[in-house]
């Protein structure tokens, strides 16, 4: 799993990716047509709302001024290398369209269809945490109480951490439990698949450490895995049942997700049906990873699929059905627990409307889900990393096309600055994410243009909002240079959202 340090500002919690998108490469939208969000025009026909869509991708920030056209998917597509794109949008509380974009694999070219198969990522969080808040309701788990008291076939270890506070299933939903590993790069095909318990403990040959508790539960916020992975532990105790059957039994079948499943590596004979898994637009080797780590990563699904369950959540928070979950329960999954996390989904209010979303990083598959209260939605999955920035640019043409005002594009002005400036911040920054994940940010000057590059990654040019704040069109995150009285810079602050992080120069 990868840090998303350049995500979108809705997805102010992505820990869950952090793909490399540093600038929008192509012309600016104007600021003037992006600002006219048009108003909801029901009789318009699928077709050409899909045709609108496709044509007139937009970034996160227009720039003041500027005139030129948006760009069309095909053409984001070749940029990002992305070969496949799968989108379903949700409106007045039903499907209004689904459909495929691009090819399976660039190596054989079968078209993406509704019902191609994508890895979900981090997605699989909140569709598994359905299955315990249904636990919950049925009195077999509880929010509240100590993991231990219902983990069977294996412990979480106790130690100073946990003497006054225990890890909870509510805190593990809320990534709030105090737990170790960020997130997990899965099993490349021919690779020694380790048991679930030898992931738990990280022994070999699992490729992850051990989950344990390093911080007292309950006090700060911080993205885990490992949190999702003692609730997978956890279903399987209580339910006796294989992971898959028990997400298949309570979730997938009652809200009618026909195409997916957790199972883990996906059967031989739902393979040709999946998408392959991309890096730098070439296939995975063996085509795509395993998750053991079903509850966290695991989860096999379309947005055909993944806008049914939004359908069905919308139609819980309403009192209208309790297929899955009551309506009391959906509330609580709905409502702020920890920060801006509900049981599962990172949660925003909307004006009247709560929208409760989370993002997806599997090896070569990236993905975006989102739905509203008020029967609205939108789920983009790809097979190509760089799918991320796509996606939320997708859904940007989708808000727009429905007059939609919560994804619309920000509008910035340039300042202007002497370009011999930034000879002072280039260098490159060490960023400290988590005890796993460290970034760095290359930063060097070409052409009168500030360049930034993660990880020896592609360079994407940032803009100037001041002397020392930059920012990424692509999305809209800012970079702050930290000079002394001598011009001197030694830190490097990046804004995504609510969220800051401060990197040290290293070079």
């Amino acid at each position: 799993m990868r840090f998303e340090i350049l995500g979108n500002p809705c997805i102010s919690v992505a820990l869950i990716a952090w793909v490399a998108v540093f600038g929008f490469t192509g012309d600016f939208v104007s600021a003037s047509a992006a600002s006219q969000v048009p108003a909801v025009q029901p009789a318009v026909p699928v077709e050409e709302r899909i045709r609108r869509v496709e044509v007139a991708l937009l970034p996160a920030i227009v720039i003041k001024g500027a005139a030129s056209p948006t760009l069309p998917l095909a053409e984001r597509m070749r940029f990002y290398r992305v070969p496949g794109v799968s989108v379903a949008v949700v409106s007045g509380g039903k499907i209004d369209w689904a459909r495929g974009f691009g090819v399976k694999d660039v190596s054989t070219n079968e078209p993406i269809t509704t019902e191609t198969l994508f890895q979900a990522g981090s997605i699989s969080k909140p569709v598994a945490a359905l299955a315990a808040l249904r636990l919950v309701q049925d009195g077999r788990l509880s929010l509240d109480e100590d993991v231990n008291a219902r983990l069977a076939s294996w412990k979480l270890p106790e130690n100073k951490f946990t003497k006054e506070k225990k890890v909870t299933l509510r805190r593990l939903l809320t990534h709030s439990a105090g737990l170790t590993v960020h997130g997990f790069p899965g099993y490349a095909d021919g690779a020694q698949v380790p048991t679930f318990l030898q992931v738990l403990n990280g022994e070999k040959p699992a490729n992850t450490a051990a989950i344990r508790v390093d911080t007292v539960p309950g006090t700060v916020w911080r993205y885990s895995g490992g949190g999702y992975t003692i609730m997978q532990q956890m279903l399987i105790d209580v339910a006796n049942k294989p992971f898959p059957d028990i997400l298949n039994e309570l979730v997938l079948e009652p809200a009618g997700m026909k195409q997916s499943t957790y199972e883990q590596p996906l059967p031989p004979a739902r393979a040709k049906d999946a998408a392959t898994a991309h890096k730098g637009g070439q296939p995975v080797k063996g085509r795509f990873h395993t998750y053991p780590e079903m509850a966290a990563a695991g989860l096999w699904t379309t947005p055909t699929d993944l806008a049914l369950l939004t359908v069905e959540l919308q139609n819980s928070l309403a009192g209208k059905s309790n297929r899955i979950i009551s309506k009391e329960m959906a509330a609580q999954m709905m409502s702020r627990q920890f920060g801006e996390w509900g049981l599962g989904p990172s949660v925003e209010v909307r004006g009247e409307a709560i929208e409760f979303s989370h993002g997806g990083v599997d090896e070569g598959f990236e993905a975006f889900w989102a739905g509203l209260s008020d029967g609205r939605g939108v789920v983009v999955m790809t097979n190509g990393e760089g799918g991320t920035a796509l996606a939320m640019e997708i859904i940007r043409s989708v808000a727009r096309e429905y007059g939609w005002t919560e994804h619309a594009p920000l509008e910035r002005e340039l300042a202007q600055v002497d370009p011999q400036i930034y000879d002072f911040y280039v260098g490159d920054f060490k960023f400290k994410i988590s005890p796993q994940l460290t970034v760095v940010l290359g930063v060097s000057t070409e052409g009168g243009k500030l360049l930034v590059q993660q990880n020896g990654g592609a360079k994407r040019e940032w803009l100037p909002a001041s002397e020392t704040e930059f920012f990424s069109v692509a999305s809209g995150n800012t970079l702050v240079f930290a000079r002394d009285a001598h011009g001197a810079v030694g830190e490097l602050t990046l804004k995504q959202g609510g969220e800051r992080y401060t990197g040290n120069r290293i070079k």
